[in-house]
């Protein structure tokens, strides 16, 4: 072998968890190549002797024939000193690298796995935790880089024999598989109640009696992948009921799990498109129509009150696969926390905090370090537009495309106040974290700072850049202060709307265009440049800069976050001046709240453009509700109506399409005043539902035919709304280019990574 060159080749990104280094052994043994392969902090090494030709073919075959769930984001091969190898090895790794890796979320059960948990002849038959180089946690396991088995929370689990066969040979398909295991070197379940009895242990037991459990109506927390979850028999109306009550969540909705798509198809229309993302490596909860008249034993008042779609999922875990096998129903899964805290992921804490939600509470030994809730996507019912609305399990932390930005320094964006995320941009890779949850809560704080801590650990970072909310009173604003103080760093101030606008920019590789891009960018709060409470924004993107030129009129906001939590303080807001509104306003509010919030309103100086806040106004307006339980309850209700009048098929009545006055069109007064006359003329609620989403997107429409471009970009939480996105795609799409978020989801999510793009475009320019 003295006579063939020695070859280098170096590929990052997701390149550990997934199989790579077998991949590569296999492949070089196919091709004779004598050499070695070696995970490091950076990703894959390969070393190996061969002629210039054949290294051409091995590169190109590494390449094309990589593993299903790889991703390499940069690969090079290079000549390297002369070495002669006498065969091809898998060698330890290696942390000498600064780490530079894309985290590798964690994955759905595989269908081979399935198999073998089916297999009463295979050793892993009805065994919980299978899995294998294409299946299983990752993210939620890693303690450092690499992703070895000695960094993950599996250190602890000795591999017995025949895990160690499968472990060293290169023919298995668990061949350095750093999750595996088996009944005879298991990871361990336990059932307790909610007395701190111990009430099982044998695992197969276990299985048999959370599902009598289910029968009889109890309420079971779960141990799954990224924390815990709370389970019960979503055909039990008393059951749901109760958890409920004592999850303190009235109506939001609860997310399903069903055994499988045909049981899933059985309740709910199932798009070819909503089927691939079921059933995806991700498994996230998908948003599905319910059927009209499936087969329907949901207890549905209880579980989605007054809406016709229902968050479904299917079993992601190997537990909970043999779980819902068994007990052949759909069951009631969401996240083992109460309201607004974060979901509870260390066995202590369930044993404690969640005796007081749950019945009965199943643990067992394999730590998870990194807490994480079920994503959750949605297509849009008539263009299939996908919609990210939680980024989290499945999706989290990479973020999988090409990436348009490539600091000289590392960079940290902390990310908005709800809906939190915060953004690393590292050694030319960015991660964005998983969800978070909303920072005005203690326990949030605490949470995304140990997050935070987590991956500045694992990549032993240290930004030099601070990019914070410009609103000061955000947790994460004043995160950001603090910690650019403690390391001597830049802060820099991002405007709120800027960010979202920069997502979507970022999100298509726009930054760069050369003609000018409007953006419009729809939410519910956020902080403008003139102190006002910006959410109605429209803007152009021209030579990198960002330029504020249009937005819907400014109307009263008033008593801070309440108006978010009470739409009808949004009706009050915009119709308190109009005459015919009185005898709908009044009548949702007592005598002393009338007088007082008139006085309120009479001295109030703080305005906002929020079209969120119009949502909420129309939603009370047509009797919808007044008091939401959870955020976005007015907007979504609003959607639901007008979808029933839309139903099958997005038939537009032509008279709503005319042109308007973009004055007029942008003012929410006006929109108000019109929707009160449809109310007073009789007209049905899902009609004037359905006009006032068709004049949003005419209003969009008049300021894009101003603006003279053919690229329009939108984010912002209210394009979380389908029929919005449904109404845009037909009514302005053979004319317009449009871009909405991708990967990322429209809310306040995407506000991490659109300051990075920010700054890409301006300050980091």
């Amino acid at each position: 072998m003295d006579k063939f060159p020695t070859w280098h080749l170096h590929l990052g990104g997701r390149v550990q968890g997934v199989g790579f280094r077998p991949f590569v052994y296999r492949l070089a043994g196919e091709m004779g190549l004598p050499g070695w392969v070696q995970n490091t902090a950076d990703g894959v090494h390969i070393e190996y002797n061969a002629d210039e030709e054949i290294a051409k073919k091995f590169y190109a075959s590494v390449l094309d024939h990589a593993p299903p769930l790889a991703l390499v984001t940069f690969h090079h091969q290079q000549a390297a000193a002369p070495v002669v190898y006498e065969s091809f090895n898998i060698v330890d790794s290696s942390v000498h690298f600064p780490s530079k890796l894309l985290l590798s979320p964690d994955f759905a059960t595989c269908e081979r796995c399935r198999a073998e948990m089916a297999d009463p002849a295979n050793r892993r038959y009805l065994y919980a935790f299978t899995t294998c180089t294409q299946c299983g946690p990752r993210f939620s396991i890693v303690g450092q880089l690499p992703y070895d088995r000695a960094n993950t929370t599996m250190a602890d689990f000795g591999m017995c024999s025949r895990c160690e066969a499968e472990y060293h040979d290169p023919a298995d398909r668990r061949h350095f598989s750093q999750t595996n295991s088996c009944p005879d070197c298991a990871v361990r379940m336990q059932l307790w109640d909610n007395r701190h009895n111990l009430v099982e242990e044998a695992q197969l037991a276990i299985l048999h009696r959370i599902c009598s459990l289910w029968n009889d109506g109890k309420i079971v927390a779960i141990k799954g992948i990224g924390g815990y979850l709370l389970t019960c028999d979503a055909a039990n109306e008393r059951a749901v009921g109760e958890l409920r009550l004592r999850k303190y969540r009235p109506a939001k909705p609860f997310a399903l799990m069903f055994p499988d798509l045909v049981a899933l198809k059985s309740v709910a229309h199932v798009s070819p498109a909503e089927a691939r993302e079921l059933t995806s490596v991700a498994a996230p909860i998908v948003l599905l129509r319910l059927l009209e008249n499936g087969s329907n034993n949901l207890a549905v008042s209880q579980i989605f009150p007054g809406l016709t779609r229902a968050g479904a999922m299917l079993p992601y875990a190997p537990l909970y696969e043999l779980l819902l096998r068994n007990f052949a129903r759909p069951i009631v899964a969401t996240s083992g926390n109460v309201s607004h805290a974060p979901i509870v992921f260390t066995d202590e804490a369930a044993l404690g905090e969640l005796s007081t939600l749950a019945d009965y509470v199943l643990v067992h030994d394999r730590a998870i370090v990194a807490p994480q809730d079920d994503s959750v996507v949605a297509y849009t019912r008539y263009a299939q537009r996908r919609i990210v609305l939680r980024r989290s399990r499945g999706f989290a932390p990479y973020f999988g495309q090409k990436n348009p930005l490539r600091p000289e320094s590392t960079l940290l964006a902390m990310g908005a106040m709800s809906k939190s995320t915060f953004a690393l941009a590292h050694l030319g890779d960015i991660h964005v974290s998983q969800y978070l949850g909303d920072t005005d809560d203690y326990d949030a704080q605490i949470s995304y700072e140990k997050t935070l801590d987590r991956f500045l650990n694992l990549f032993q970072a240290q930004p030099a850049i601070v990019l914070a909310d410009r609103h000061p009173g955000y947790f994460t604003s004043k995160l950001g202060k603090a910690l650019a103080g403690r390391w001597n760093g830049t802060r820099i101030e991002v405007p709120h709307h800027e960010a979202h606008f920069a997502a979507v920019l970022g999100e298509h590789d726009l930054l760069e265009a050369a003609e000018p891009i409007l953006g419009v960018v729809w939410d519910g709060t956020g902080l403008g440049d003139d102190q006002q409470i910006w959410g109605g924004e429209f803007f152009i993107f021209r030579e990198k800069k960002f330029s504020r030129i249009a937005h819907f009129a400014y109307f009263d906001h008033f008593l801070g976050d309440k108006m978010a939590t009470e739409p009808r303080l949004s009706a009050l807001a915009l119709a308190n001046d109009l005459s015919s509104a009185r005898p709908i306003l009044q009548p949702k509010f007592s005598a002393t709240e009338w007088r007082n919030y008139q006085k309120l309103i009479a001295g109030n100086s703080l305005k906002t453009s929020s079209v969120g806040r119009l949502f909420d106004a129309v939603a009370s307006l047509l009797g919808l509700i007044d008091r939401a339980s959870y955020e976005g309850e007015a907007a979504l209700l609003l959607e639901e109506a007008a979808s029933r009048f839309f139903r099958d098929e997005l038939v537009i009545t032509v008279e709503w399409l005319g042109p308007g006055d973009p004055q007029e069109l942008l003012s929410a007064l006006s929109l108000v005043n019109e929707v009160i006359g449809k109310i007073k003329a009789g007209e049905e609620v899902a009609r004037i539902a359905a006009w006032f989403h068709v004049r949003l997107v005419v209003a969009i429409r008049e300021v894009a035919l101003r603006h003279g471009g053919r690229k329009v970009c939108f984010s912002g939480g209210v394009f979380q709304n389908g029929l919005l996105v449904d109404l845009l795609v037909k009514l302005l799409g053979a004319d317009y280019e449009l871009f909405f978020n991708r990967e990322l989801s429209p809310n306040d999510e995407n506000i991490s990574f659109g300051q990075l793009m920010w700054y890409q475009a301006t300050a980091g320019k």
